[in-house]
């Protein structure tokens, strides 16, 4: 079956699959800026207000090429989660603790592409989320920002998505912080630069 160009295009973009068929032509190597990417969350706090936060440290590669097939592409994060900031140095302790992320015992999340559905105007993106020793497939929709040159030489492709992580998915819910943080609303922003 042939794939519609601006199919192709946008699965690549997004970065979907995970192997490469054997003798396939690999899709462009890319490495995730972290200086101009963002892993954010918010949770509700007790239903009155918003709790946001982010991980500062992180890192990833992607392998994108805007004339390549769906196979040629993929897509790997890594999140250090002691990195976790929620601009309250006594709560982010906690939440490395094991009450919460358990960081000495679960140093990494990941996220792993396996496939996009979607169109040239955005999609929904499928993976394999593994946090607090847990691995779950995942969906969520993803947009294409924007590709091309930056002023310093280089080549830079953006995207953004979210997802809303239910904490008992991932056995994060030890700690009962009521119904109204149940949920996490994770939003990434990467940003990637072409390997030279």
């Amino acid at each position: 079956m042939t794939i519609p160009m601006k199919n192709r295009l946008l699965m690549a973009a997004l970065v979907a699959a995970t192997a490469l068929p054997a003798g396939a032509a690999l899709a462009d190597s890319y490495t995730v800026d972290p200086s101009h990417s963002f892993i954010q969350f918010k949770t509700q706090h007790l239903g009155y207000s918003w709790l946001p936060g982010q991980f500062n440290k992180f890192d990833g590669k992607l392998n994108y090429s805007a004339d390549k097939s769906a196979a040629d592409q993929k897509i790997v994060i890594n999140i250090d989660t002691a990195s976790i900031d929620t601009n309250w140095a006594d709560r982010d302790k906690h939440l490395r603790s094991a009450d919460f992320l358990d960081v000495e015992k679960f140093p990494t999340a990941t996220f792993e592409s396996t496939s996009f559905d979607g169109d040239a105007n955005g999609g929904t993106i499928t993976g394999d989320l593994t946090l607090h020793g847990v691995t779950k497939e995942i969906s969520f929709p993803i947009k294409l920002i924007g590709e091309g040159k930056d002023p310093w030489g280089g080549y830079r492709v953006g995207f953004e998505g979210s997802y809303t992580l239910a904490r008992k998915d991932f056995n994060l819910d030890q700690t009962n912080l009521g119904p109204a943080a149940e949920n996490i609303e994770l939003t990434l922003l990467i940003e990637a630069i072409k390997d030279q």
